[in-house]
């Protein structure tokens, strides 16, 4: 699996790093703009993610921004959708209905163990 975590909060990066790691390939982007270029130069090297990891709460463009241009771009260029996990610290329900309606895959409540990342992969289908 290759995935993109995307986080500006260093301990929360590190966390997730540390439970993807042995899961395959991962990068990092510090915000929603350089989301949407790793997502871009991936499909541009033919090595798509298969997951992106999307804080919603982030400087220069925030996660919901970059779940709606990921999905666009996916659209306009016929790709095959990556699975994307949205990543807060906010539980408040218009959060996750904004996750939702731009179309993600899933939502995580900060701090994020490691059971509840692997259970929300295996309902995805990106692990055994």
């Amino acid at each position: 699996m290759k995935a993109l975590i995307v986080e500006d909060d260093f301990i929360s990066r590190k966390i997730l790093l540390k439970f993807m790691l042995p899961l395959g390939e991962c990068d990092i982007a510090t915000n929603g703009s350089e989301a949407v270029e790793a997502f871009l130069l991936a499909h541009s090297e033919g090595k798509p993610y298969d997951l992106i990891t999307l804080d919603i709460m982030m400087p220069e463009m925030n996660g919901q921004e970059a779940l709606k241009r990921i999905r666009q771009t996916e659209e306009d260029r016929e790709l095959p959708a990556a699975k994307i996990i949205m990543t807060t610290s906010l539980s408040d329900a218009q959060n996750v209905m904004n996750a939702f309606k731009s179309q993600s895959d899933g939502y995580l409540l900060k701090r994020i163990d490691r059971a509840d990342l692997h259970n929300k992969l295996r309902e995805l289908g990106l692990i055994d």
